[in-house]
């Protein structure tokens, strides 16, 4: 068991509630995610005080509940942390910026290729959407490129995070012809859409990486079933550097993580302390798992140098910035490196392209 401390001792019958206030949304609590309550879609009901036995509650959850309860917890900062400004949907920046550049290309790319066959209608399905940012990125580019029928939805197990979404998406759902729509749901049961109806399924940054690996297979039989189209995934690989995953990594006192179980616990500092799965893939597993159903255009690594190149404002001087010839040394190495058997693995995802096969 890999163990990191970093700045105070792990305590981990210590599990306070918080419900911080943000706009458009309150926290929930562990109660709210009980097993029983996860798989209703929309609910959106929380009890003003967690339970007094809080341990045990967690204790009973299942891996999608205690997915959903991290989330909701890391509340309205976790958008910006993940995906930056909710108001600047195209602006990519910071230290993801390089890897969102990418998967961007790509979701910009099934858009366009499928808008060139001459059809005017899209539907999309984000599975594991959050706060919803990548999907309201698909919805205004598909009304850019001629889309006049858009019919998308996010699916997520955090509640929390789909009021978020449903928060920021309250304009973009009223223009003509859209029809935008977020809910909760575990992925590990039955999606809600029909067969084949959508033509591009994207399922972005460690939300597989969340799941139980003995139902990974029926997850993904389940993408392959609603999925006609596209689709678009990134996970966490067996090299890849360690992540706090709900928040940035120097928010986190201390966290570990077990490779026999890929349970993963973490304390930020402020105290909370959080537990969800953290399943690392092999390019292999990964493989195995989607070409049965896709025909794979693309697996590669993500990210191998770009974030590791970058800087920190804490200890590096405003003054030496990564500048752009260093930008394009560095996005030449990734092109270069990031199909590389040696160097694949050891990225900060990895990014998986397939169409559907036709049955």
């Amino acid at each position: 068991m890999a163990r990191i401390d970093l700045f105070a001792s792990h305590h981990p019958h210590t599990i306070p509630v918080r419900n911080a206030p943000m706009a458009g949304l309150r926290g929930d609590t562990a109660q709210d995610y009980r097993i029983g309550s996860t798989h209703q879609q929309g609910t959106d009901q929380c009890p003003e005080h967690a339970t007094p036995d809080i341990g045990k509650i967690i204790g009973n959850l299942s891996a999608s509940a205690l997915t959903g309860y991290a989330y909701s917890q890391a509340g309205e900062h976790y958008a910006s942390y993940a995906d930056g400004a909710s108001d600047q949907l195209f602006d990519f920046g910071g230290i993801h910026a390089y890897a969102d550049g990418i998967v961007w290309k790509r979701l910009d790319e099934a858009l366009r290729n499928l808008r060139e066959t001459g059809t005017r209608s899209v539907t999309i399905l984000d599975a594991g959407c959050g706060p919803g940012t990548w999907l309201r990125r698909m919805v205004v580019r598909a009304r850019e490129l001629g889309f006049t029928e858009i019919t998308a939805r996010g699916l997520d197990i955090a509640r929390a995070q789909i009021r978020r979404a449903r928060f920021l998406a309250r304009d973009l759902c009223q223009l003509p012809g859209v029809r935008l729509n977020f809910d909760v749901a575990d992925l590990t049961e039955r999606i809600p859409e029909a067969d084949g109806v959508v033509d591009i399924t994207l399922c972005l940054y460690s939300v597989l990486s969340h799941l139980p690996v003995d139902q990974m297979p029926g997850i993904a039989d389940e993408i392959a079933r609603v999925t006609s189209g596209t689709f678009i995934t990134t996970v966490r690989p067996i090299g890849s550097q360690p992540t706090a995953f709900v928040d940035s990594i120097e928010k986190a006192r201390h966290f570990e993580r077990d490779a026999a179980t890929d349970k993963f616990e973490v304390e930020l500092n402020d105290g909370r302390h959080l537990v969800l799965g953290a399943h690392l893939f092999s390019a292999s597993e990964l493989r195995q798992l989607f070409s049965v159903h896709f025909m794979l255009e693309d697996l590669s690594g993500l990210d191998l140098f770009h974030s590791r190149f970058a800087l920190d404002q804490r200890w590096n001087p405003v003054s030496f910035m990564v500048d752009d010839l260093l930008f394009e040394h560095l996005t030449r190495l990734e092109e270069i490196f990031s199909t590389n058997p040696a160097f694949l693995e050891r990225a900060t995802h990895l990014l998986l392209v397939g169409h559907r096969r036709q049955s």
